[in-house]
């Protein structure tokens, strides 16, 4: 692989911030095609050091001196104008990327590149187009925003031209891809810290297909009205899915003991074939039916779909059982938006309990305050809410909102909700009150899984 800004494999990529999901990925996919990588990040980590155990030339914390016989320098959108590594590039006038911009360069070498974007689902729906690609020897190039098994981590580098990554709306960043396949899996307001409101942000959407070449294809969920007004702007070929309308729908949809869906899938009213999941809930039905859009529009065998995503068993921190611990489960989930909460205590419902503790640990200031509204109600299906105070991730401290403030809201509306500020005082908590057959949550985006950890270990 080349890069048309990059001649050689002798050039030096400097990332600030490398041990982000995505940007290890990145740095992943450059160290596998030879070319020399350094980075920088706040604290080490798993990643940080697998990164360094495949070549990488990692620092932990910023300084203007990690700016050394470095011919590029890329950046996350968390990385502030401030950042010394940034000023020093900028000093010495060097080429300089946000880590959208390098991406989209890195999809310029493949011709079939799938974007997958939308509010929710595009972890999962990346990772099950990826085992059926996997499973069909397309020998694809994945990025993916979490740890899948398959490809022991979130990034694979294949020889193929097929490419396969999310596309992340936050900061209109997936306007710089080069998209032959675009999905958009839902449209719902979030990230309101940059987009105005909900019209914008469906404008931006509008721009993304546009990236889509007339060749190409966008692959649409019918039931969602903001998605239905962007597929009228589409020049390309358009795919749409769902349960209730749209070219390839779901039908006859029954769960298993384990909240696991089986279904029909037909194709303007015609049967195609009949696909099962391990993965639970409604919410994964239509991930896998975006899946089978994408592997369609490809040409990807039926047999293929089929059996990619009945071997599709859940992406880390996606509903991942983490152990069981005197008869209570401990069950682990990224969700960190009103609708997502929702979609996973709706799949808890069929999953086997007696109660259901929800841990939640809301994510950033502005996601809580804009939002909060649909936070009160999204918990309707848990037994118990447990309320971590708020991971602030890029924001500072603000006194306008607080995880209290969301408890007593939600305890007015006459639901069971406790309010701590520490992880041990949570853990005390459950280990007092959970009982043998119950079900213990996790969610949120932050480090609240720590305390299921806290939980099993305890």
């Amino acid at each position: 692989m080349s890069f048309d800004f990059l001649k050689d494999t002798h050039k030096k990529i400097h990332f600030i911030g490398i041990g982000g999901i995505s940007m290890s990925g990145l740095a992943e996919i450059l160290l596998e095609n030879n070319y020399r990588v350094s980075g920088s990040d706040m604290k080490a980590s798993n990643i940080t050091d697998k990164l360094e155990k495949q070549g990488a030339e990692v620092f932990i914390g910023h300084d203007e001196r990690n700016i050394n016989d470095v011919d590029l320098v890329v950046y996350t959108a968390a990385v502030s104008e401030d950042n010394p590594e940034l000023r020093k590039a900028r000093e010495l006038k060097l080429p300089i990327m946000d880590r959208a911009e390098f991406l989209g360069h890195i999809m310029k070498g493949h011709k079939y590149n799938v974007a997958i974007s939308g509010t929710h689902g595009k972890t999962t729906t990346t990772s099950m187009v990826s085992h059926i690609f996997l499973h069909a020897n397309l020998d694809p190039t994945i990025l993916v925003g979490g740890e899948l098994d398959i490809i022991d981590g979130n990034v694979r580098t294949g020889k193929s031209e097929y490419f396969i990554t999310e596309a992340c709306e936050y900061k209109a960043s997936f306007l710089k891809f080069f998209p032959y396949v675009g999905v958009i899996t839902n449209i719902e307001a979030d990230h309101l810290d940059f987009y105005r409101n909900i019209d914008h942000i469906q404008d931006t959407f509008i721009e993304f297909t546009k990236l889509i070449p007339k060749d190409g294809y966008l692959v649409a969920y019918a039931d969602d009205e903001k998605v239905k007004a962007v597929i009228t702007s589409a020049e390309c070929n358009v795919i749409t899915y769902g349960i209730n309308a749209g070219e390839i729908q779901a039908k006859n949809i029954t769960f298993n003991d384990r909240g696991c869906a089986d279904f029909d899938v037909y194709r303007n009213g015609t049967k195609l074939f009949a696909a099962n999941l391990n993965v639970p809930g409604i919410h994964n039905v239509l991930n896998g039916l975006a899946s089978i859009c994408v592997g369609l529009s490809l040409n990807v065998p039926n047999a293929d779909i089929i059996e990619g995503l009945a071997n599709f068993y859940g992406t880390h921190r996606r509903f991942e059982i983490k152990g069981v611990k005197d008869g209570v489960t401990v069950v682990d989930d990224y969700a960190h938006h009103p609708t997502e909460i929702k979609a996973t205590l709706d799949a808890s419902k069929n999953f086997p309990h007696k109660k259901i503790y929800c841990v939640f640990q809301p994510h950033t200031y502005t996601r809580t305050l804009t939002l909060f509204d649909d936070f009160t109600r999204c918990f309707s299906n848990a037994d118990e809410i447990i309320l971590a105070d708020i991971y602030a991730a890029r924001e500072n401290f603000t006194k306008l909102i607080s995880s209290d403030m969301l408890g007593d809201k939600i305890r007015e509306l006459g639901q069971s909700c406790h309010n701590f500020h520490s992880f041990e005082e949570i853990v005390d908590f459950l280990k007092a009150n959970l009982k043998d057959g119950d079900l213990l949550l996790t969610v949120g985006a932050g480090d609240v899984y720590k305390i299921g950890e806290m939980y099993l270990n305890s």
